[in-house]
């Protein structure tokens, strides 16, 4: 299940961002190591994807009411103690990262659940988590493309400047 979600976040980023501005299992100097990272200028933005699914299966499954809820109680346990993991493992400014990092889930459903019924957006983002699912982080990943074609317009343009400039030199 690890590597399937792995997978899938690898084939989203490579089919929208340029090799250069990705790495997969990502080490950081704390020895720990995250699916994925997105390089943006200096820092980068860690992204996780591993979610909890045995409980979720379990609710989804269970015909009776209160076993339901028993199986959704340990699912939101599961989400947050998984938030808390990913905001303490992989949001390190000293390591270059923004002060935030992604969590993939790679199912639409589950993230859902989380989302929508289960309300853990607030949690998340107190945390500084952003859960994303393949289609939410589809449009994360374009707005990126769109910065990263920006910063690269900034830079041309300071190199069109320094070379006025040169040539100013030059001609008086």
């Amino acid at each position: 299940r690890g590597q399937i979600g792995e997978t899938l976040l690898e084939n989203i980023l490579s089919q929208v961002l340029p090799k250069e501005f990705i790495s997969t299992q990502y080490k950081f100097k704390t020895q720990d190591t995250v699916d994925a990272i997105i390089r943006l200028g200096q820092r980068i933005v860690p992204i996780d994807a591993k979610f909890p699914l045995e409980n979720f299966q379990k609710m989804q499954a269970e015909p009776g009411e209160e076993e339901k809820n028993g199986f959704r109680k340990k699912f939101i346990q599961d989400v947050k103690a998984r938030i808390d993991e990913i905001a303490k493992k992989y949001i390190l400014p000293q390591e270059n990262t923004y002060d935030f990092a992604m969590m993939y889930v790679p199912a639409e459903n589950v993230y859902y659940e989380i989302i929508i019924k289960e309300d853990l957006l607030s949690f998340s983002l107190s945390k500084k988590v952003i859960p994303v699912s393949p289609n939410t982080f589809y449009a994360y990943l374009q707005i990126i493309c769109l910065g990263l074609k920006g910063m690269e317009v900034e830079k041309n343009a300071m190199q069109i400047l320094k070379n006025i400039s040169m040539l100013s030199l030059e001609l008086n």
